[in-house]
């Protein structure tokens, strides 16, 4: 038997894959069962970066790429996948021929577009396992159901400031049973801006590292048979005081089963969101079209002091953490436009101030200046 399946590889990729073999758990068993798997990730970012670059390492057969966004600079402080002589291309296609630099037998696919309702079945039907590398809700919830629906395991990871999370859905148990998946977690999204991403909360540079790790190694256990997986338990990493905590996930009977792939954005309470407390937004366009017009307006700016550095449209400067003390500096007799890097802090400062005080003068820009870069003036550094 080990002399048949030794024959599936050729004396490179025996030499290679040797430290693997040397496992009495894994040998060439193991091996062949990773070369012979088909692995989806969906979001070539912070975790999965570490994710396929390992899975790619270990000799995963196939693994296929699912990210619609390009490198931008700001990427590079986690997502090691990438270089600064990457920023502006496409990162599925990065992410392919960086994996493949590394080990030149994997089959790859790329699928440079955004999951979605219309597509994701179709794309991760064709899969062994997919592995969760996303950073928002609606996708979350759009992966889970789509692998319950074709029942495919699904490795989750989520990262956030110092804090990340590992877990196993949707696997089907030893005893034949399978176990939960993420709507046995999370039944329901939070509010529309209560979590922010890791673009306006930030992460620490290392942590996608530790928990794209911890998802490759769950999904290598997948795949050989070997161990015990994290599912039906939620691995917690606290990386700022190096603790960790595991909690038990059981399924929720009460949970109406998973037939068919929704509007996720609008499950998320997404879609049409106004973000604003008092449904006054305002589109970059119209803000230039105001400066055009020299219509009277003050513009103010809610972000940190060093993204001034990067990018700037003008306006004073209130830092959120400071908003309701100056209150006072806010005109109630002109329009007044906040702004942030994206429009979530620009709405939280607006939110604020009508606790303290019930004006009806106050926009919010959306998009915030990343959408002002986009639509009105590409010479400002995206961040």
């Amino acid at each position: 038997m080990e002399q048949k399946l030794s024959e599936a590889f050729t004396k490179e990729e025996l030499v290679r894959y040797s430290r693997h073999l040397l496992i009495p758990e894994f040998q060439l068993k193991g091996q062949f069962r990773l070369k012979n798997s088909k692995v989806l990730v969906v979001g070539a970012g912070g975790l999965g970066s570490p994710v396929l670059f390992y899975l790619a390492a270990a000799g995963v057969g196939q693994i296929g790429i699912v990210d619609g966004d390009s490198v931008d600079e700001s990427n590079l402080q986690r997502q090691i996948l990438y270089d600064s002589a990457t920023v502006g291309k496409v990162k599925a296609a990065e992410a392919e021929h960086k994996i493949k630099l590394l080990n030149p037998h994997l089959k790859t696919a790329i699928f440079h577009r955004w999951l979605r309702s219309d597509n994701a079945l179709e794309i991760i039907k064709e899969y062994d396992l997919v592995i969760d590398g996303t950073d928002n809700f609606p996708t979350r919830y759009l992966v889970n159901d789509a692998c319950v629906i074709l029942g495919k395991p699904l490795v989750y990871g989520s990262i956030f400031q110092f804090e990340g999370q590992v877990t196993v859905f949707n696997l089907v148990e030893k005893d034949g049973t399978r176990g939960p998946n993420y709507r046995d977690l999370f039944p329901e999204p939070p509010p529309p801006g209560l979590v922010p991403s890791c673009a306006e909360g930030g992460v620490l540079g290392v942590l996608p590292g530790i928990i794209g790790s911890m998802q490759a190694n769950e999904a290598i256990k997948i795949l050989t048979g070997i161990g015990t997986t994290l599912s039906g338990r939620l691995f917690i990493f606290d990386a700022l005081n190096f603790e960790s905590v595991t909690l038990k996930i059981s399924k929720n009977p009460d949970l109406p089963p998973i037939e068919k792939l929704i509007d996720y954005e609008e499950f998320c309470g997404i879609k049409d969101h106004d973000v604003s407390s008092n449904g006054q937004n305002v589109t970059v366009q119209q803000l230039a079209e105001w400066i055009r017009e020299g219509v009277d307006f003050k513009l103010i700016d809610v972000r940190d002091a060093y993204e001034y550095e990067i990018a700037d449209i003008g306006g004073d400067k209130i830092n959120l953490s400071d908003i309701e003390h100056a209150i006072e500096r806010i005109p109630v007799d002109q329009r007044v436009i906040f702004y942030c890097r994206s429009g979530k802090r620009s709405a939280e400062a607006i939110q604020r101030i009508k606790k303290v005080k019930p004006l009806t003068n106050l926009f919010n820009l959306k998009g915030g200046i990343l959408a002002y870069i986009e639509e009105i003036d590409s010479s400002l550094k995206r961040y």
